[in-house]
């Protein structure tokens, strides 16, 4: 299978003063499509300028970035724009969502720059099956301030995938949740996996990492680390899943 995300000798520098500054530094890897991988390391690592690569908002000092077969790393900005509406969803710590505008007209928001001439009624039919995924088509009329930190969050998911994107990135996704409803978002990222979805995540925290099924470490702008998670933690409703699942097989015989 073709990787969906291909980085090959990935070099970022900065010169912003006498002294060049080195952020990625000859990084290789392929991604899978369905894989879902956390991008993790200290302050500084480089973890933040890669995940803007990936989101083709940076250009790679040198190197090259294959995002599902098209060479991202020679497109002029306006194409870079095509390939992260078409592309891409991104999901970040801030839920970013209009405060006047409801949780339906949110999801919207990326259809109406995405070239694809959907009518009005074609728009809302997929911004509402966006929450239904997410699990809050029954608060798409609900304002950000009549909404949880974590559903407002989900509403933020639900606006990545609108435009059904190749890949998710998600930036510290549960850096502003409390911990009870970070489970509950990594749950959805779960599903969301579960039905196909790549996801790339960066994170610094451990026990979120454990959610993903790679890790991916970087320390002073190389990759040092790249392991299977092996102990995966699985969400309540995913492990209730997969229990019913087995109940069923031991029913049936399978």
């Amino acid at each position: 299978m073709a990787a969906v995300v291909q980085l090959e000798a990935i070099q970022k520098t900065y010169n912003s003063g006498e002294v060049p500054v080195h952020a990625v530094r000859g990084v290789s890897l392929s991604i899978q499509r369905g894989e879902f991988v956390a991008l993790m390391g200290a302050s500084g690592s480089g973890k933040s300028t890669l995940m803007n690569m990936l989101g083709c908002l940076d250009h790679p000092t040198s190197g090259r970035y294959l995002l599902d077969g098209i060479d991202a790393s020679a497109l002029d900005r306006n194409a870079l724009a095509d390939i992260r509406n078409q592309k891409l969803g991104f999901v970040f710590q801030g839920f970013n969502l209009l405060s006047r505008t409801t949780a339906l007209e949110n999801v919207e928001l990326p259809m109406l720059y995405g070239g694809r001439h959907l009518t009005a009624r074609e728009m809302r039919e997929r911004a509402l099956h966006s929450l239904e995924i997410v699990g809050l088509a029954e608060r798409s009329d609900h304002f950000p301030n009549q909404l949880s930190g974590g559903q407002q969050q989900r509403v933020a998911i639900a606006r990545a995938l609108v435009n059904r994107p190749e890949v998710l990135l998600a930036d510290e996704p549960t850096g502003n949740l409390d911990s009870k409803t970070s489970v509950e978002v990594m749950g959805v990222f779960q599903k969301l996996n579960d039905q196909g979805i790549t996801i790339i995540m960066v994170t610094h925290e451990l026990d979120i990492a454990q959610y993903c099924k790679r890790n991916l470490i970087l320390r002073d702008g190389r990759l040092v680390s790249d392991v299977q998670v092996k102990d995966r933690l699985i969400s309540a409703t995913e492990l209730a899943k997969l229990k019913t699942a087995e109940a069923d097989a031991r029913l049936t015989g399978n």
